[in-house]
């Protein structure tokens, strides 16, 4: 059974009553426990997927499957409850509430999620922060911390409520090369220690060279889908 299923979809934005394409038609499944790079140039489509994929936007035509389960037809709110137990996010800017804590950060999903306690949380944010070398760092905000550092919050926070499915936007684009190469091998160890399942969106080579599944788009269409090592 698949974790994810892309089924003929099209995506079209409307500005001022004309249709932009981002997607063509776009079929594809993803199994558990993957480690996937959508690849391509600015305009291809990749961010696109992954916002159908997170359930933060719906195809104009076609069908997106979570665990053979149809979600592309849900309610927003519905979508937002999948989004909130099911996947976690990282993003290019980190995307880190500047006022909290690292340990705040992480904390913050699970405060949302809802199902847990505050003793049951501490123990899950301090666990995640040691397992990605940010032990001595929980108590300092964004601010006191390097975008290395800032990233791998992000990471925890993505991580800590233990999702099938991280999505990563653009991960590396605001690190230097040995940054995000350690982010990368972080992630990596992460996918083989917790089986979680990692989609990247990116045009970074050296995120494309880290894939084990390597899928290009051109112009909102797939180009080609290869298993890499």
């Amino acid at each position: 059974m698949s974790l994810v299923r892309l089924d003929n979809v099209f995506k079209i934005y409307k500005t001022n009553g004309i249709d932009f394409p981002a997607l063509g038609g776009v079929s594809f499944s993803v199994e558990e426990g993957e480690f996937l790079s959508i690849a391509g140039p600015s305009g291809s489509g990749k961010t696109t997927i992954l916002n159908i994929i997170g359930c933060l936007d719906k195809p104009t035509k076609g069908h997106l499957y979570l665990n053979e389960t149809d979600v592309s037809t849900k309610k927003g709110s519905e979508q937002a409850m999948i989004r909130r137990r099911n996947i976690g996010f990282i993003f290019q800017t980190f995307n880190l509430i500047p006022i909290l804590t690292a340990f705040e950060n992480v904390e913050f999903p699970l405060i949302l999620k809802g199902d847990t306690g505050q003793k049951e949380r501490r123990t899950m944010v301090e666990e995640i922060l040691t397992e990605v070398g940010l032990k001595d760092f929980m108590h300092r905000k964004p601010s006191q911390m390097s975008g290395g550092q800032q990233q791998r919050v992000a990471i925890a926070r993505a991580l800590v409520k233990k999702p099938q499915l991280i999505l990563a936007d653009e991960p590396t684009a605001n690190l230097d090369s040995k940054n995000g190469q350690e982010v990368l091998e972080l992630m990596l160890q992460l996918n083989q220690k917790t089986g979680a399942t990692f989609i990247f969106s990116t045009h970074d080579k050296m995120v494309m060279d880290f894939a084990k599944r390597l899928i290009l788009l051109k112009d909102g269409k797939i180009t080609s889908d290869e298993e890499r090592r």
